[in-house]
């Protein structure tokens, strides 16, 4: 019982330790940093656009009066 409580308190110390990734994600040199986080930023900045897109949330409706495609009134 009390190897079991050990086993478990060191376990959760360990996960409680490391609850990060044991792999740092960006570069220690600070202008390649920065270059990783400008690219990561405008990623996420685009991806608005890219849930728009794939929905056809970007398209004229066809519920629309008028259309806009070019075509005849």
């Amino acid at each position: 019982m009390v190897r079991k409580l050990i086993l478990g308190l060191f376990a959760a110390s360990a996960l409680a330790a490391n609850s990060g990734c044991m792999l740092n994600q960006y570069s220690s040199n600070p202008d390649e940093r920065m270059q990783q986080l400008l690219y990561q930023s405008e990623d996420l900045r685009q991806i608005k656009n890219e849930w728009r897109r794939f929905w056809f949330n970007d398209q004229p409706s066809h519920l629309t009066p008028e259309r806009i495609h070019g075509g005849i009134i």
